[in-house]
C-alpha cells in the first residue's frame, strides 16, 4: 500500500495538546489513540523501533521520509508485538522490496491494532517538537471531530510520573538462551567454560539485549519488573542486569528499591542500560529530569577521554550529573550533543550503566564492548 492519494483514502488527524492540527491519510488500524508525540531520526530499523517496549505510550514520528520499503519479518522484532501507540510518517512505500520481507508493514500494523497517519509534513512536525518539546497528541482515523480530539488529548496524563515499566514487563520468569538469528551479524560470540549466571530485570527488555548477553557467555534468567531482592539472590546470580524500558524512571519505585538492595551486596556486578542506567543513578542518590524532546536515533556521539562512540539511543529522561555523589560515582561518558550523562560507574564497586544501547539494534556496534566489560567483571569475581 502506498500513501493513499485516491478519492477513497481514509482521512486521519493528528491533534497536539497545544491545538496544532495535522491532516493526512490513515494506514494500519483504524481508531483513536493518545500518546506522547516524539521523533526518531534513524534511517533504518522501523520494525525494531515499533516493537521496542521503551516506546510504549508514544506516537512515533519517523524523520526518514518513507516507511515500509523493506516490509517486516520475524527476526527483526524486539518483542512479540508492536509497543508504539501510533505511527506518524511522510509516506508509505508502495510495496515491500527486500529478500527478508515476510509481510507488508501496513498489513502487519492492521493485524496488531496500531494506528498510523501518512501524508504528514514530518519535517515541520519535528521542528515544532524541537522548539516546543515532546507533547501529548491524539491520532484518529475514525471520524472524531478535531475539537473533541483536542478535549481528549488535553485530559491525558503527562509522561512525567508514569510507571510504564510494569505494564510491559513479563509476568512470569523465563530463561533465554538464543543468539541473534541473523547470519550477517559478525559481532563476537564467546564460549566461557561455564556460562555466567545472570539475572535480567525486565523493565521492557529488548530481545537484542538478551541475545548479546548470551553472545558474551551469559546464562540469562529474566524476572519481572517487580522482582524482590530475595527472588534475585535466590538464583545465586554472578551478575544482575537492569534493562531498558518506558516511562519516568523516578516512578519505578520497586526497581529503585531492588537496585539499592543489590548495591548493598558490594561485590555483585551490576549493569544497566537506558532506564536501567537511570534506575541505578536514582538508587545511588541521584535525580533524573525530563529532556525537552529526548534522544531517539542511531547516530548520537558519546565520549570518554580519548574515545568517541556513535550510539543508538531512545530515552526521554536523563540523570542530573550534579546530583550524583562524587565520592562514589563518576560520569564516564557524556552525550557530545548536549553534555548529558551517557554512562556512569561506581568508584569502588563493579557497577556501571550506559544511557545508550550497546546492542544497537538497529544501529552502529561501536559500544558492544560494554557487554564484554560486564562479562569481565563476572570473571574477576569468580
Amino acid at each position: 500500500m502506498s500513501t493513499p492519494s485516491t478519492a477513497d483514502a481514509v482521512p486521519a488527524l493528528l491533534v497536539l495538546a497545544d491545538g496544532t492540527v495535522l491532516r493526512g491519510q490513515a494506514f494500519g488500524a483504524r481508531g483513536t489513540v493518545v500518546g506522547e508525540v516524539v521523533f526518531n531520526t534513524g534511517m533504518t530499523g522501523y520494525q525494531e523501533v515499533m516493537t521496542d517496549p521503551s516506546y510504549s505510550g508514544q506516537l512515533v514520528t519517523f524523520t526518514y521520509p518513507e516507511l515500509g520499503n523493506t516490509g517486516v519479518n520475524g527476526q527483526d522484532q524486539e518483542a512479540d508485538r508492536p509497543h508504539v501507540r501510533g505511527v506518524i510518517a511522510r509516506q508509505l512505500a508502495p510495496r515491500a522490496s527486500n529478500w527478508r520481507s515476510e509481510e507488508e508493514l501496513d498489513t502487519w500494523l492492521q493485524r496488531h491494532g496500531v494506528v498510523g497517519i501518512a501524508g504528514v509534513d514530518t519535517r515541520a512536525l519535528v521542528r515544532h517538537l524541537r522548539e516546543g518539546g515532546a507533547i501529548n497528541g491524539i491520532l484518529s482515523s475514525d471520524g472524531t471531530p478535531p475539537l473533541q480530539l483536542l478535549e481528549q488529548v488535553r485530559s491525558a496524563p503527562s509522561m512525567s510520573g508514569l510507571n510504564l515499566a510494569e505494564t510491559v514487563s513479563t509476568r512470569e520468569p523465563y530463561r533465554w538462551d538464543q543468539l541473534c538469528p541473523a547470519s550477517f551479524d559478525a559481532r563476537p560470540v564467546r564460549h566461557p567454560e561455564r556460562p555466567y549466571r545472570v539475572v535480567a530485570i525486565d523493565f521492557g527488555i529488548k530481545r537484542a539485549i538478551l541475545e548479546r548477553l548470551v553472545a558474551h557467555g551469559c546464562e540469562v534468567t529474566v524476572l519481572p519488573a517487580d522482582a524482590t531482592l530475595e527472588q534475585v539472590l535466590s538464583l545465586q546470580p554472578e551478575g544482575v542486569f537492569l534493562s531498558n524500558g518506558p516511562g519516568d524512571p523516578a516512578a519505578v519505585s520497586s526497581g529503585i528499591a531492588l537496585a539499592r538492595g543489590l548495591l548493598e551486596q558490594r561485590d555483585l556486578p551490576l549493569f544497566g542500560i537506558c532506564l536501567g542506567h537511570q534506575i541505578l543513578g536514582l538508587a545511588l542518590g541521584g535525580t533524573t529530569f525530563k529532556l525537552g524532546y529526548g534522544h531517539r536515533g542511531l547516530n548520537h556521539p558519546c565520549g570518554a577521554p580519548g574515545m568517541v562512540e556513535i550510539t543508538s539511543q531512545n530515552h526521554g529522561f536523563a540523570i542530573d550529573a550534579a546530583s550524583l555523589p562524587a565520592e562514589r560515582v563518576r560520569v564516564t561518558h557524556e552525550n557530545l550533543n548536549d553534555r548529558t550523562v551517557a554512562a556512569l560507574a561506581m568508584v569502588d564497586q563493579p557497577v556501571f550503566g550506559v544511557q545508550y544501547h550497546p546492542e544497537a539494534s538497529p544501529g552502529p556496534h561501536d559500544a558492544d564492548h560494554h557487554f564484554g566489560r560486564f562479562a569481565a567483571l563476572m570473571e574477576e569475581r569468580r
